[in-house]
Protein backbone atom coordinates (compact mmCIF):
# COMPACT_ATOMS: atom_id res chain seq x y z
CA UNK A 1 0.00 0.00 0.00
CA UNK A 2 1.08 3.32 -1.08
CA UNK A 3 2.49 5.35 1.75
CA UNK A 4 0.27 8.04 3.13
CA UNK A 5 2.93 10.88 3.03
CA UNK A 6 3.58 10.03 -0.44
CA UNK A 7 -0.64 10.43 -1.90
CA UNK A 8 -1.62 13.46 -2.56
CA UNK A 9 -3.29 16.00 0.34
CA UNK A 10 -6.98 16.10 -0.62
CA UNK A 11 -7.07 20.04 -1.00
CA UNK A 12 -4.40 19.60 -3.73
CA UNK A 13 -6.71 16.51 -5.25
CA UNK A 14 -9.37 19.13 -5.45
CA UNK A 15 -7.27 22.23 -7.12
CA UNK A 16 -6.47 19.90 -10.06
CA UNK A 17 -10.52 18.81 -10.42
CA UNK A 18 -11.05 22.26 -10.14
CA UNK A 19 -8.90 22.51 -13.32
CA UNK A 20 -9.90 19.70 -14.89
CA UNK A 21 -13.47 20.72 -14.59
CA UNK A 22 -12.82 24.40 -15.32
CA UNK A 23 -14.57 24.90 -18.55
CA UNK A 24 -17.44 23.23 -17.62
CA UNK A 25 -18.02 25.13 -14.44
CA UNK A 26 -17.25 28.97 -15.55
CA UNK A 27 -20.12 28.28 -17.89
CA UNK A 28 -22.35 27.19 -15.10
CA UNK A 29 -21.54 29.80 -12.83
CA UNK A 30 -22.20 32.05 -15.90
CA UNK A 31 -25.37 30.68 -17.20
CA UNK A 32 -26.71 30.85 -13.15
CA UNK A 33 -25.32 34.90 -13.53
CA UNK A 34 -27.28 35.60 -16.40
CA UNK A 35 -30.45 33.17 -15.99
CA UNK A 36 -31.01 34.92 -12.68
CA UNK A 37 -29.95 32.26 -10.28
CA UNK A 38 -27.79 34.04 -8.63
CA UNK A 39 -29.49 37.43 -8.66
CA UNK A 40 -32.69 35.31 -6.93
CA UNK A 41 -30.18 34.32 -4.55
CA UNK A 42 -29.17 37.77 -3.88
CA UNK A 43 -32.71 39.01 -3.28
CA UNK A 44 -33.07 36.29 -0.90
CA UNK A 45 -30.71 37.37 1.65
CA UNK A 46 -29.00 35.21 4.22
CA UNK A 47 -32.64 33.53 4.50
CA UNK A 48 -31.78 31.73 0.89
CA UNK A 49 -33.90 29.71 -0.98
CA UNK A 50 -34.88 26.34 -1.77
CA UNK A 51 -34.29 25.15 -5.70
CA UNK A 52 -38.10 25.30 -6.01
CA UNK A 53 -37.98 28.99 -5.10
CA UNK A 54 -34.95 29.62 -7.26
CA UNK A 55 -36.54 28.43 -9.99
CA UNK A 56 -39.91 30.34 -9.89
CA UNK A 57 -38.09 33.79 -9.28
CA UNK A 58 -35.48 33.13 -11.92
CA UNK A 59 -38.09 31.59 -14.14
CA UNK A 60 -36.19 28.65 -15.21
CA UNK A 61 -37.47 24.88 -14.46
CA UNK A 62 -36.68 23.26 -11.24
CA UNK A 63 -34.08 20.94 -13.04
CA UNK A 64 -32.09 23.91 -14.19
CA UNK A 65 -32.28 25.09 -11.09
CA UNK A 66 -30.51 22.48 -9.41
CA UNK A 67 -28.05 21.58 -11.63
CA UNK A 68 -27.11 25.23 -11.30
CA UNK A 69 -26.82 25.26 -8.14
CA UNK A 70 -24.87 22.42 -7.22
CA UNK A 71 -22.29 23.51 -9.65
CA UNK A 72 -22.20 26.91 -8.05
CA UNK A 73 -21.87 25.07 -4.71
CA UNK A 74 -18.92 23.25 -5.70
CA UNK A 75 -17.58 26.23 -7.61
CA UNK A 76 -17.72 28.58 -3.89
CA UNK A 77 -20.51 30.35 -5.27
CA UNK A 78 -23.36 29.66 -3.12
CA UNK A 79 -23.37 27.71 0.12
CA UNK A 80 -26.09 25.14 1.50
CA UNK A 81 -27.67 24.59 4.86
CA UNK A 82 -31.34 22.84 5.12
CA UNK A 83 -31.36 22.92 1.15
CA UNK A 84 -31.64 26.17 1.59
CA UNK A 85 -29.16 28.14 -0.75
CA UNK A 86 -27.68 31.13 -0.31
CA UNK A 87 -24.70 33.27 -2.13
CA UNK A 88 -21.40 33.39 -0.52
CA UNK A 89 -18.73 36.42 -0.93
CA UNK A 90 -17.94 35.30 -4.26
CA UNK A 91 -20.90 34.71 -5.95
CA UNK A 92 -21.85 38.64 -4.65
CA UNK A 93 -18.15 39.83 -6.70
CA UNK A 94 -19.48 37.48 -9.25
CA UNK A 95 -23.22 39.25 -9.61
CA UNK A 96 -22.21 42.75 -8.63
CA UNK A 97 -18.11 43.31 -9.44
CA UNK A 98 -17.28 45.09 -12.80
CA UNK A 99 -14.28 43.45 -13.14
CA UNK A 100 -15.36 40.19 -12.52
CA UNK A 101 -18.65 40.87 -14.97
CA UNK A 102 -15.94 42.33 -17.93
CA UNK A 103 -13.67 39.52 -17.14
CA UNK A 104 -16.25 36.60 -17.95
CA UNK A 105 -17.92 38.46 -20.56
CA UNK A 106 -14.82 38.87 -22.38
CA UNK A 107 -13.78 34.92 -21.79
CA UNK A 108 -17.00 33.79 -22.92
CA UNK A 109 -17.67 36.17 -25.88
CA UNK A 110 -14.05 36.49 -27.25
CA UNK A 111 -12.03 33.53 -25.55
CA UNK A 112 -13.86 30.64 -24.82
CA UNK A 113 -14.47 28.97 -28.22
CA UNK A 114 -11.04 29.39 -29.70
CA UNK A 115 -9.07 28.75 -26.60
CA UNK A 116 -9.38 25.07 -27.95
CA UNK A 117 -6.84 25.66 -29.82
CA UNK A 118 -4.30 27.10 -27.56
CA UNK A 119 -2.13 24.20 -28.07
CA UNK A 120 -1.94 24.57 -31.63
CA UNK A 121 -1.77 28.48 -31.33
CA UNK A 122 1.40 27.88 -29.48
CA UNK A 123 2.91 24.85 -31.56
CA UNK A 124 2.55 27.00 -35.19
CA UNK A 125 2.93 30.84 -33.57
CA UNK A 126 -0.03 31.90 -34.92
CA UNK A 127 -3.88 32.49 -33.36
CA UNK A 128 -5.36 29.11 -34.53
CA UNK A 129 -8.39 29.84 -32.39
CA UNK A 130 -8.71 33.28 -34.00
CA UNK A 131 -11.07 31.32 -36.79
CA UNK A 132 -13.99 31.17 -34.40
CA UNK A 133 -14.47 35.28 -34.67
CA UNK A 134 -13.67 35.79 -38.02
CA UNK A 135 -11.08 35.27 -41.36
CA UNK A 136 -8.23 37.81 -40.44
CA UNK A 137 -4.23 37.34 -39.24
CA UNK A 138 -5.29 38.95 -36.07
CA UNK A 139 -7.91 40.29 -34.61
CA UNK A 140 -7.07 43.58 -34.60
CA UNK A 141 -7.73 43.73 -38.11
CA UNK A 142 -11.21 42.59 -37.57
CA UNK A 143 -12.35 44.61 -34.40
CA UNK A 144 -14.94 47.02 -36.59
CA UNK A 145 -16.83 43.89 -37.94
CA UNK A 146 -16.91 41.22 -35.22
CA UNK A 147 -20.55 40.27 -33.76
CA UNK A 148 -21.80 43.17 -31.99
CA UNK A 149 -22.16 40.62 -28.99
CA UNK A 150 -18.54 39.56 -29.03
CA UNK A 151 -17.24 43.43 -29.99
CA UNK A 152 -18.70 44.49 -26.58
CA UNK A 153 -17.33 42.08 -24.55
CA UNK A 154 -14.04 43.30 -26.33
CA UNK A 155 -13.93 46.70 -26.05
CA UNK A 156 -15.49 46.51 -22.08
CA UNK A 157 -12.81 44.15 -21.56
CA UNK A 158 -9.95 46.83 -23.38
CA UNK A 159 -11.65 49.96 -21.75
CA UNK A 160 -12.21 48.77 -18.49
CA UNK A 161 -8.06 48.05 -18.08
CA UNK A 162 -6.97 50.99 -19.60
CA UNK A 163 -9.33 54.18 -19.09
CA UNK A 164 -9.09 53.90 -15.61
CA UNK A 165 -5.29 55.72 -15.52
CA UNK A 166 -6.03 57.99 -18.66
CA UNK A 167 -6.31 61.02 -15.66
CA UNK A 168 -3.55 60.68 -13.99
CA UNK A 169 -1.69 59.77 -17.87
CA UNK A 170 -2.78 63.19 -18.78
CA UNK A 171 -1.72 65.09 -15.87
CA UNK A 172 1.92 64.06 -16.75
CA UNK A 173 1.90 63.97 -20.54
CA UNK A 174 0.21 67.81 -20.51
CA UNK A 175 2.74 69.14 -18.08
CA UNK A 176 4.90 69.51 -20.61
CA UNK A 177 2.30 71.53 -22.55
CA UNK A 178 2.28 69.69 -25.67
CA UNK A 179 0.76 71.00 -29.27
CA UNK A 180 0.80 67.58 -30.80
CA UNK A 181 0.41 64.48 -29.92
CA UNK A 182 0.55 60.86 -31.76
CA UNK A 183 -1.71 58.41 -30.06
CA UNK A 184 0.01 54.96 -31.73
CA UNK A 185 -2.65 52.49 -31.77
CA UNK A 186 -5.34 55.09 -30.53
CA UNK A 187 -8.43 52.24 -30.47
CA UNK A 188 -12.04 53.94 -30.38
CA UNK A 189 -9.95 57.14 -29.42
CA UNK A 190 -11.03 57.50 -25.92
CA UNK A 191 -7.92 58.43 -24.84
CA UNK A 192 -7.45 60.65 -27.95
CA UNK A 193 -11.03 62.93 -27.13
CA UNK A 194 -9.64 63.19 -23.42
CA UNK A 195 -6.90 64.73 -24.25
CA UNK A 196 -8.13 67.14 -26.78
CA UNK A 197 -11.00 67.91 -24.06
CA UNK A 198 -9.06 68.83 -21.32
CA UNK A 199 -6.72 70.62 -23.25
CA UNK A 200 -8.04 72.83 -26.06
CA UNK A 201 -4.70 73.97 -27.30
CA UNK A 202 -3.89 70.08 -28.44
CA UNK A 203 -4.41 68.41 -31.33
CA UNK A 204 -3.81 64.54 -31.78
CA UNK A 205 -3.63 61.99 -34.67
CA UNK A 206 -4.39 58.52 -34.04
CA UNK A 207 -2.97 55.44 -35.88
CA UNK A 208 -4.89 52.83 -36.23
CA UNK A 209 -6.92 50.57 -38.75
CA UNK A 210 -9.23 52.52 -40.92
CA UNK A 211 -11.67 50.15 -39.05
CA UNK A 212 -10.85 51.36 -35.91
CA UNK A 213 -10.53 55.02 -37.01
CA UNK A 214 -14.34 55.77 -38.24
CA UNK A 215 -14.77 54.29 -34.57
CA UNK A 216 -12.71 57.07 -33.46
CA UNK A 217 -14.12 59.79 -35.41
CA UNK A 218 -17.45 59.05 -34.18
CA UNK A 219 -16.31 59.29 -30.31
CA UNK A 220 -14.39 62.57 -31.12
CA UNK A 221 -17.72 63.87 -32.52
CA UNK A 222 -19.88 63.22 -29.76
CA UNK A 223 -17.51 64.68 -27.49
CA UNK A 224 -17.51 67.87 -29.30
CA UNK A 225 -13.87 67.73 -30.32
CA UNK A 226 -13.37 66.27 -33.85
CA UNK A 227 -11.67 68.92 -35.50
CA UNK A 228 -8.85 68.38 -33.29
CA UNK A 229 -8.85 64.86 -33.50
CA UNK A 230 -7.42 63.13 -36.75
CA UNK A 231 -6.85 59.71 -38.42
CA UNK A 232 -4.15 58.37 -40.28
CA UNK A 233 -4.57 54.89 -41.28
CA UNK A 234 -1.79 52.53 -40.82
CA UNK A 235 -0.19 49.21 -40.65
CA UNK A 236 1.45 49.20 -37.84
CA UNK A 237 3.52 45.77 -38.05
CA UNK A 238 4.96 47.14 -41.64
CA UNK A 239 8.04 48.38 -39.88
CA UNK A 240 8.61 50.19 -43.56
CA UNK A 241 6.41 52.56 -42.94
CA UNK A 242 7.42 55.39 -40.88
CA UNK A 243 5.15 57.42 -38.37
CA UNK A 244 4.09 60.91 -39.39
CA UNK A 245 6.44 63.21 -37.61
CA UNK A 246 6.83 66.82 -35.76
CA UNK A 247 5.26 65.38 -32.74
CA UNK A 248 5.64 66.71 -29.06
CA UNK A 249 4.30 63.82 -27.25
CA UNK A 250 3.84 59.87 -28.93
CA UNK A 251 1.70 57.69 -26.66
CA UNK A 252 1.50 54.33 -26.40
CA UNK A 253 -1.71 52.84 -24.51
CA UNK A 254 -1.93 48.94 -23.92
CA UNK A 255 -0.09 48.66 -27.17
CA UNK A 256 2.77 47.23 -27.29
CA UNK A 257 1.36 43.65 -25.28
CA UNK A 258 -0.32 43.17 -28.55
CA UNK A 259 2.81 42.92 -30.16
CA UNK A 260 6.07 40.15 -30.09
CA UNK A 261 9.32 41.53 -28.89
CA UNK A 262 10.59 42.21 -32.21
CA UNK A 263 7.76 44.28 -33.56
CA UNK A 264 7.85 46.59 -30.15
CA UNK A 265 11.30 47.28 -30.91
CA UNK A 266 10.35 48.80 -34.12
CA UNK A 267 7.21 50.21 -33.18
CA UNK A 268 9.50 52.11 -30.51
CA UNK A 269 12.12 53.18 -33.55
CA UNK A 270 9.28 54.43 -35.08
CA UNK A 271 7.46 56.50 -32.41
CA UNK A 272 10.95 58.15 -31.23
CA UNK A 273 11.86 58.93 -35.02
CA UNK A 274 8.01 60.33 -34.78
CA UNK A 275 9.24 63.00 -32.27
CA UNK A 276 10.13 66.59 -32.83
CA UNK A 277 13.01 68.15 -30.68
CA UNK A 278 12.58 67.80 -26.74
CA UNK A 279 9.32 65.52 -27.61
CA UNK A 280 8.50 62.47 -25.30
CA UNK A 281 7.14 59.02 -26.01
CA UNK A 282 5.33 57.78 -23.35
CA UNK A 283 3.96 53.78 -22.70
CA UNK A 284 1.84 52.54 -20.65
CA UNK A 285 1.21 48.90 -19.62
CA UNK A 286 0.28 46.35 -16.85
CA UNK A 287 3.08 44.69 -16.20
CA UNK A 288 2.48 41.92 -14.37
CA UNK A 289 5.76 41.25 -11.77
CA UNK A 290 3.93 45.26 -10.79
CA UNK A 291 0.49 44.09 -9.59
CA UNK A 292 -0.56 45.03 -6.21
CA UNK A 293 -1.95 41.24 -5.32
CA UNK A 294 -2.22 38.22 -6.82
CA UNK A 295 -5.60 38.81 -8.75
CA UNK A 296 -3.68 41.35 -10.96
CA UNK A 297 -1.01 38.82 -11.69
CA UNK A 298 -3.38 36.17 -12.33
CA UNK A 299 -5.50 38.30 -14.64
CA UNK A 300 -2.71 39.11 -16.91
CA UNK A 301 -0.99 36.07 -17.11
CA UNK A 302 -4.54 34.57 -17.87
CA UNK A 303 -4.72 37.88 -20.46
CA UNK A 304 -1.32 36.20 -21.94
CA UNK A 305 -3.15 32.90 -23.60
CA UNK A 306 -5.84 35.41 -25.32
CA UNK A 307 -3.17 37.31 -27.60
CA UNK A 308 -2.02 33.63 -28.01
CA UNK A 309 -5.13 31.72 -28.88
CA UNK A 310 -7.15 34.76 -30.40
CA UNK A 311 -5.36 37.81 -30.85
CA UNK A 312 -2.62 37.37 -32.45
CA UNK A 313 -0.31 34.02 -31.39
CA UNK A 314 2.59 35.41 -30.50
CA UNK A 315 2.66 38.24 -27.71
CA UNK A 316 1.75 38.51 -24.07
CA UNK A 317 1.55 40.31 -21.37
CA UNK A 318 4.67 41.75 -20.48
CA UNK A 319 7.76 41.82 -17.61
CA UNK A 320 8.72 45.69 -16.27
CA UNK A 321 12.21 44.45 -17.33
CA UNK A 322 11.34 42.90 -20.76
CA UNK A 323 9.93 46.40 -21.63
CA UNK A 324 13.01 48.26 -20.44
CA UNK A 325 15.07 45.84 -22.90
CA UNK A 326 13.11 46.58 -26.13
CA UNK A 327 13.45 50.53 -24.91
CA UNK A 328 17.07 49.98 -25.02
CA UNK A 329 17.18 47.88 -28.06
CA UNK A 330 15.04 50.74 -30.06
CA UNK A 331 17.76 53.13 -29.20
CA UNK A 332 15.90 54.95 -26.73
CA UNK A 333 16.45 56.28 -23.09
CA UNK A 334 14.18 55.40 -20.54
CA UNK A 335 13.70 58.40 -18.78
CA UNK A 336 11.21 57.70 -16.12
CA UNK A 337 9.54 54.64 -15.03
CA UNK A 338 6.96 55.28 -12.64
CA UNK A 339 3.19 53.97 -11.05
CA UNK A 340 0.39 54.86 -12.71
CA UNK A 341 -2.64 54.27 -11.18
CA UNK A 342 -2.05 50.87 -8.75
CA UNK A 343 -2.22 48.59 -11.65
CA UNK A 344 0.08 50.03 -14.88
CA UNK A 345 3.64 51.54 -15.24
CA UNK A 346 4.22 54.66 -17.51
CA UNK A 347 7.86 54.88 -19.38
CA UNK A 348 8.56 58.12 -20.41
CA UNK A 349 11.10 57.69 -22.81
CA UNK A 350 13.40 60.05 -24.95
CA UNK A 351 15.07 59.30 -28.11
CA UNK A 352 19.37 58.22 -27.30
Amino acid sequence: MEHAARRPALAHFLDAQRLAFGPLMFQAVRAARDMGVLGALDAAGQAGLLPGEVAERAGVSLYAARVLLEACLSAGVCEVEGWRFRLTRAGRLVLRDEMTRVNMDFVHHVCFRGAFELERSLREGRPAGLATLGPWSTVYEGLSRLDPEVQRAWFAFDHFYSDAVFAEALSVLLARRPTRVLDVGGNTGRFATACARRDPGVEVTILDHPGQLALAAREAEAAGVGPRVKGAPIELLDHRLPFPTGFDVVWMSQLLDCFPERDVVGLLRRGGAALKPGGRLYVSEPCWDRQPNEVGRYCLHATSLYFTAIANGTSRMYHSEDLAGCIAAAGMVLEEDRPLGSTHTLFVCRPG
